[in-house]
């Protein structure tokens, strides 16, 4: 389960990449691409190893002006569901 502690990180081989030639972004991986929509890059820009879910979280609600809870909900599925797939490490889950 994912926490507000919890710290993703992208695993060894996993990286987001700007696709200047379809435009937007994509998370690459050994044999796997993902392109993202707006919303997933703007939280995957934000993981760097060292920000908690909560740092996350609290810095995109504060640049979109959006409901924080709602954000907490969305991005914590996202980053489950990446976790799942193996395209995300987390550690210092609650």
């Amino acid at each position: 389960m994912i926490g507000d502690a919890t710290i993703p990180a992208l695993p060894r081989g996993v990286r987001l990449r700007e696709d200047q030639a379809r435009g937007g972004f994509t998370l690459m991986a050994p044999e796997r691409v993902l392109k993202l929509d707006p919303i997933a890059n703007e939280v995957l820009k934000r993981i760097d190893g060292t920000a908690t879910v909560a740092m996350i979280v609290d810095d995109l609600a504060r640049t979109f002006a959006a409901d924080r809870a709602q954000i907490d909900r969305d991005v914590k599925s996202m980053l489950q569901g990446l976790a799942d797939k193996r395209l995300l490490d987390l550690t210092g889950n609650d």
